[in-house]
């Protein structure tokens, strides 16, 4: 099932069900979005991802890079990051996003697609780290590439093309029920910087 509509119905739930996820578009011109992509891609401190599977050490060709409010801890895939300060430009963005959407974010994790061979296979945001069943801002910069989602139960997908400086808001149940990926695809050439604002709880809060 391809979610394609002409005018944007930021309010509609595109999920049918056990989650909550909002497409609000492109909601930043081509001139802005261009500019904030080339800064991006010039400023952030990228690296390469990393992940321990099976004791072993796998790194990614796409990269990958971790801010916050302060040096906040982040482990997914038996690796652990440690938050650096803002940039001007994600701080300007973190607070265009949270004006946007009544929500608030203490952090982002970026992501750099050189190309389209770079994807992410199916998965949740569901570490302990992450609020739970907090929003999660998905912001597009650079090539348009396809975006789904699969329930966890009953395998029904759901997709939709996520445009250059557009952007995707994940909350309630959906990391609970729900997997979503960026298929790669050899069509795809120019590179995509992917923004996800979130919101970290320190073990402090927790209790």
């Amino acid at each position: 099932m391809k979610l394609f509509e002409e005018i944007i119905d930021e309010s509609k739930n595109l999920l049918p069900y056990d989650g909550t996820v909002n497409y609000y578009g492109k909601i930043i011109s081509d001139l802005e979005a261009n500019d904030y992509l080339n800064k991006l891609l010039k400023n952030i401190a990228w690296e390469k991802d990393v992940a321990i599977i099976f004791g072993k050490r796998i790194e990614t060709k796409r990269k990958v890079a971790w801010y916050g409010d302060k040096a906040f801890e982040y482990s997914y895939s038996n690796n652990i990051k440690i938050a650096l300060p803002w940039t001007k430009e994600l701080l300007e963005l973190k607070v265009f996003i949270e004006q946007k959407t009544g929500e608030a974010f203490n952090s982002c994790l970026l992501n750099l697609y050189h190309n389209g061979n770079e994807g992410m296979a199916w998965h949740s945001d569901g570490e302990k780290d992450l609020k739970k069943n907090g929003a999660i801002a998905s912001l597009s910069f650079g090539a348009e590439r396809n975006f789904s989602f699969k329930h966890k139960v009953s395998k029904e997908r759901i997709s939709l093309k996520l445009e250059h400086g557009s952007l995707l808001i994940m909350k309630g149940s959906t990391q609970s029920h729900w997997l979503h990926r960026l298929p790669p695809t050899k069509k795809i050439f120019p590179p995509r910087v992917n923004l996800t604002f979130r919101t970290i709880v320190e073990s402090d809060e927790k209790n």
